[in-house]
């Protein structure tokens, strides 16, 4: 019984709150400012200017918002254009980071428009609004100012007249009073004449007439004051007050719309912001380190095996003359002084005196030296890639057959349109004329035979580099070998002298780094270029050009030194063989043709000098 009255209470006490709630809405439609405030002129005036300042406010504020938005997208949008890839960057755009990379740059720039996107709404939509309501509602206000200024001044002016005309009548009310106790003392004074009573009658009477007068103006202006009174707080001034309360209303329901249509234009844009930001956490949801590693893999495998064990050499069973010159390296540096540097430019030089005093078979070898530069690609990479390791180099043939395969598909597709159009047109000539076709056709044609030319080159350049044996042995694992207690030794001409019982060769192992061509150096001297080196120079070359030689040896000085980090074999004229960890003078840095110019003491007190792949030592160059 207590729970049912408990929620009889309750649910009366509701309805009690539900009904007064009604009552106060219906009671506020029903108030207005001309009625509960009619003698609040000056406040309204004074809280309406405040209404449109707040909603000018407001403008200003959408403002400053409207130019930080801009600014910031402004800012994203050069943000993106900084950190975009650059043009040497490219290379990396196969991995998975750098790829999720692009894509935030992306989704970035899009979240920049979003942004412009909401300042450009924000400035034609709301900002436009905000201004022309603020600009109608000062308009309106001032006529409504105006308006019960007119009708407070003419209120007043009637007041003044009913003032003025009270004022009179008071006055003549007290002259007329004056004057009948005037008249009536003058009328009880016997000594005075009939006359001069009379003249005490006249005044009294003009006097009372006057009263009367001002009495009728007095009641004529206090009707008139009346009436307009009762006109003006009961229907004039209600009317302009009631104007201001609806410009204040609409002032205050553009203020609600307005706030409302900015936070709208934020929203419109958030679908948009949302997906954005589901982009980026797709771009970095997508990197894969085992794929970005698989690819590091795929990028610098060269295709080299690991080297084998270093064999154990037994020195009492090796010949004297190859354990001397498997040190040779160890003195190179007594044997060498120091006067002077020699530029660049000299060693330059050199190569155009070889170039006039040295034999025809040097001639020949530079001219082939020349035309290996030539083929060079843009990159400065060799047209074969030969300069490459085998596994980058057949990467970079098959990508380069593949881009030629995808160019002649197109040209065929290209010539094969041709060809229809020249047989409709032939079929049809009003359609048009067969010969425009026909230039096309040909060139077309040249086009395909070109890249079908350069396709086959590839594919022979492939088909090589998947020959060369060093592609699955690397230059250190070539080092080498003892064979039956002996080592295999080479001189600088290159040449191999076996010291072992069998009398086998080692295998070449320079033969994916030099052509049947010298390095790409200038010099086609052999390795025995200067005398004393125990080499048939004086066969090859005059005796002039041995006088030059003895003469360059007294003013050349090393540029630094280099560590071999492979053991190289020399296959062609122009180049030395090394062993790995050999120290060796560098006296001509690589002019970007992949050989560097070496020099070492030999066992006859000479100098072996030559060219060693750069890739294959490790330079230090003096200061």
């Amino acid at each position: 019984m207590l729970a049912l009255l408990a929620s009889g209470s309750s649910r009366s006490s509701s309805n009690n709150k539900l009904a007064e709630s009604e009552n106060a809405a219906q009671n506020s439609n029903n108030m207005s400012w001309g009625t509960e405030l009619w003698d609040q002129n000056d406040n309204l005036a004074i809280h309406t200017n405040r209404g449109i300042d707040a909603l000018e406010k407001y403008a200003n504020f959408l403002r400053d918002r409207v130019a930080i938005e801009t600014e910031y997208a402004g800012k994203l949008r050069r943000l993106v254009k900084n950190y975009q890839p650059k043009k040497k960057e490219e290379e990396d755009n196969e991995f998975t980071s750098m790829q999720a990379f692009r894509n935030l740059l992306k989704e970035v720039g899009d979240l920049a428009g979003q942004r412009e996107v909401v300042s450009e709404s924000l400035q034609l939509q709301i900002i436009a609004g905000v201004t022309l309501l603020s600009k109608t509602l000062r308009e309106e206000r001032k006529k409504c100012l105006s308006d019960g200024a007119t009708l407070q001044q003419n209120l007043t002016t009637q007041l003044s007249s009913l003032d003025r005309a009270k004022r009179n009548y008071e006055k003549a009310y007290r002259d007329s009073e004056k004057a009948v106790d005037s008249y009536k003392r003058a009328d009880m004074d016997l000594n005075l004449s009939r006359a001069e009573v009379e003249r005490y009658k006249n005044v009294m009477t003009s006097k009372i007439q006057q009263s009367d007068d001002a009495k009728n103006e007095y009641a004529n202006q206090l009707q008139k004051t009346n009436n307009l009174q009762q006109q003006h707080f009961s229907m004039l001034l209600p009317a302009v007050l009631n104007r201001l309360q609806e410009l204040d209303e609409k002032r205050t329901r553009g203020f609600r719309e307005f706030i409302v249509g900015a936070a709208d234009v934020e929203s419109s844009v958030a679908p948009i912001i949302a997906r954005c930001m589901e982009g980026i956490v797709k771009a970095g949801e997508s990197i894969n380190e085992k794929e970005d590693t698989f690819k590091v893999i795929e990028r610098y495998q060269s295709g080299f095996t690991p080297p084998r064990d270093i064999p154990f050499e037994d020195l009492s069973k090796l010949d004297p003359d190859a354990v001397q010159d498997s040190h040779y390296s160890n003195s190179t540096s007594n044997h060498l002084t120091m006067r002077g540097t020699m530029s660049a430019n000299k060693l330059k030089k050199r190569v155009g005196i070889f170039n006039i005093f040295g034999s025809n078979k040097q001639r020949q070898i530079i001219e082939a030296c020349i035309t290996m530069k030539n083929s060079l690609t843009a990159d400065g990479q060799k047209e074969d890639f030969s300069d490459l390791p085998p596994n980058q180099r057949r990467k970079k043939l098959q990508a380069k057959i593949a881009e030629l395969q995808q160019k002649i598909s197109q040209e065929t597709n290209a010539r094969d349109g041709l060809m229809k159009m020249k047989i409709v047109y032939e079929a049809n000539s009003s359609l048009g004329n067969p010969m425009t076709v026909e230039g096309q056709l040909n060139e077309s044609e040249h086009k395909l035979e070109k890249l079908k030319v350069d396709l086959k080159k590839y594919q022979g350049f492939l088909e090589k580099a998947s020959q060369v044996p060093v592609a699955t042995s690397s230059p250190q694992a070539n080092r080498n070998q003892l064979q039956n207690g002996h080592r295999t030794s080479r001189h600088s001409n290159g040449s191999a002298d076996d010291h072992h019982e069998d009398g086998d060769d080692q295998p070449d192992d320079a033969g994916s780094l030099s052509s049947s061509a010298s390095p790409e150096s200038g010099l086609g001297t052999s390795h025995t270029s200067l005398p004393g080196s125990g080499q048939g120079s004086a066969n090859e070359n005059a005796i002039g050009e041995d006088t030059y030689y003895e003469t360059e040896v007294e003013t050349l000085n090393p540029l630094g030194t280099c560590r071999a980090l492979y053991p190289f074999e020399a296959s062609s004229e122009g180049s030395i063989p090394m062993n790995e960890g050999e120290e060796l003078q560098v006296i001509e840095i690589d002019q970007g043709d992949g050989w560097t110019r070496v020099r070492r003491a030999n066992n006859s007190n000479g100098w072996d000098e030559g060219f060693v792949p750069t890739s294959y030592i490790e330079c230090t160059l003096y200061a």
